[in-house]
């Protein structure tokens, strides 16, 4: 029964987290996005960009809305599914946890509602001040929620005492060896998935007929964002992957599919790895190139997987989530690039790749959660690396309770991102419909002005 409810317990906080991590991926960085929108308003005085702002503000609360309730349910499971973490990391978990709460709460959702409702009734300075305030926020949220993960992937900091992680340097639990790295990987990340998104919906709206400046300016502005984090992403994850080999040679071993110590290591594009028999099966592989991109040394010697018996992570999910989070990053940079190429020799997109940018709209959803799970099941079996096993942190409820909950939540987190993404592209259909009645209103306006102009000119001849 244990293993049962440990599985169950495990596949519902996956669906939790799955479902959480969609909304703080896009609004960390939105909300810069909509500071930028803010500050070409505040400086040209141009009525296009508070028409993207307005635009993209009602998105970003609906998403931030979202993040934080999935976030608290999520907090929730620690108690309900995993009382063995608290009970033995509690002492660390809690208060990075508490200062997460405090930022999101006290500082995100107070200027929030300055940036939603008082665009009007506040000064414009104070109004910009709140969207860098929210944008501040929602880094520090992921800061946070960083700096607390990242610590149970590569623990510093602390002392056991009968069983119990005690803090006793609270600057090396905070910016733990892995930390920096996973902070910057993850910011960068959520660039790139508002910056699709941005541009998707955007190239939407325009395939849909609507012809106004707004959202051309906003897929303009989210196609060259793209263009330059993408480079600086797969830089970025160099930098980490290094730096996850000295820490968790376990996880670059599964990541890589290094079953036993090698130099020379080959890079495997793809295989089918079969753990019963230790190797990959139908395997497409370049010479030597794992060892160079990880040792950067064309012989460097890699750890397989025999130097962790019962110790390593499950290897196809790690294999393959690795596999998928870069090859959508190759086609970001593929696509965005191109756009770029396009926005320089024609001044526009050619239908065909706003149709392109339309189906990636979610594709930094893809590549984040690819990333996540590499994360946390290459961590696996250990909830805290070195400290606590999952198995040993997991209720000892009835894993019927458990299954109960589980299917609840899947119902629930289902039909709510059906809801979210069906929003988005009504709000992009509706915002199509209010650009065009402006422009019949703005034909009316003119077609009135010039019979009255006929009129004035008539009465003056006779």
């Amino acid at each position: 029964m244990l293993m049962d409810t440990l599985f169950l317990s495990r596949m519902q906080f996956a669906a939790n987290i799955s479902f959480h991590i969609l909304f703080p991926s896009i609004s960390i960085a939105m909300c810069w996005f909509l500071l930028f929108f803010k500050v070409q308003y505040n400086r040209t005085n141009d009525e296009v960009w508070m028409r993207v702002y307005r635009f993209w503000v009602k998105i970003f609360a609906l998403t931030f809305a979202l993040g934080v309730v999935s976030g608290i349910t999520m907090s929730f499971q620690f108690g309900t599914n995993w009382p063995g973490y608290m009970k033995t990391v509690g002492n660390i978990a809690g208060p990075l946890l508490g200062y997460e709460v405090l930022t999101a709460f006290f500082l995100e959702a107070t200027f929030l509602g300055i940036m939603l409702f008082g665009i009007n009734r506040v000064s414009n300075r104070i109004h910009t001040l709140a969207t860098f305030l929210v944008a501040f926020g929602t880094s520090m949220s992921a800061f946070w929620i960083i700096a607390l993960n990242s610590w149970m992937q590569t623990p510093t900091g602390h002392e056991m005492r009968d069983g119990v992680a005690y803090p006793v340097d609270w600057l090396a639990i905070i910016f733990n060896p892995s930390m920096p790295y996973r902070l910057a990987h993850m910011l960068t990340a959520s660039g790139l998935t508002a910056g699709f998104l941005i541009a998707g919906i955007s190239a939407y709206r325009i395939l849909k007929g609507d012809h106004k400046p707004a959202p051309r300016r906003a897929l303009k502005v989210a196609v060259v964002a793209s263009a330059i984090l993408i480079p600086l992403q797969i830089l970025l994850g160099d930098m980490h992957g290094l730096n996850t080999l000295h820490h968790q040679p376990a996880k670059i071993a599964a990541m890589e599919s290094v079953w036993h110590t090698e130099k020379g290591a080959p890079l495997v594009l793809f295989a089918v790895p079969d753990e019963k028999t230790q190797s990959n099966k139908f395997a497409i592989e370049i010479p030597n190139a794992a060892s160079l991109i990880l040792m950067h040394d064309i012989n460097g010697e890699i750890k397989g997987l025999n130097e962790f018996p019962n110790a390593h992570p499950p290897v196809k999910p790690v294999f393959y989530g690795f596999r998928i989070m870069v090859g959508v990053g190759m086609l970001m940079l593929a696509v965005s690039w191109f756009s770029c190429w396009q926005y320089w020799r024609k001044k526009e997109l050619s239908p065909f790749m706003l149709k392109v940018l339309v189906g990636m709209t979610f594709s930094g959803w893809i590549a984040t959660l690819a990333g996540w799970y590499v994360t946390e099941i290459g961590r696996q079996p250990y909830l805290v690396t070195g400290i606590l096993k999952t198995a040993d942190a997991v209720t000892q409820v009835p894993s019927s309770n458990v299954g109960i909950s589980f299917a609840i939540y899947l119902i629930l987190y289902g039909s709510l991102l059906f809801a979210y993404v069906r929003t988005l592209f009504v709000m992009a259909r509706k915002a199509v419909l209010v650009d065009r009645t402006d422009e019949i209103e703005t034909l009316q306006e003119k077609l009135l002005a010039a019979q009255s102009l006929q009129v004035t000119t008539s009465e003056a001849k006779a």
